[in-house]
């Protein structure tokens, strides 16, 4: 028997988790060692069958808050004297699947 999977989906991406996966999703609020339960759940199944999403919900653990790499952000006119440079990190949570269902 395989383990169950999901895909869920948070902060406008979707992710196809199981249980004991890790996850960098977009910032969720809470401390790390926090749980959270993740709802909108699009899919469920095990294997190869699928299963019903009604009233499934998908338990995770916020194991750190992070930033991602930074990204330049380089505008630039041709022959305008024009030249902005812009740094971003964007933050993110790193989550640990604790159960599915």
């Amino acid at each position: 028997m395989r383990a169950m999977f999901a895909v869920v989906r948070t902060g406008g991406k979707q992710y196809r988790v199981a249980a004991g996966d890790k996850i960098v999703v977009e910032k969720i609020d809470g401390d790390a060692g926090s749980s959270v339960t993740l709802g909108d759940v699009l899919l469920a199944g095990e294997g190869s069958e699928m299963k019903s999403v009604a009233g499934l919900t998908v338990a995770a653990e916020i194991v750190a808050q992070a930033k991602a790499e930074k990204v330049i952000v380089f505008k630039k006119r041709r022959r305008h004297n024009y030249r902005r440079r812009n740094g971003h990190r964007q933050n993110h949570t790193i989550l640990k699947i604790v159960s599915v269902g």
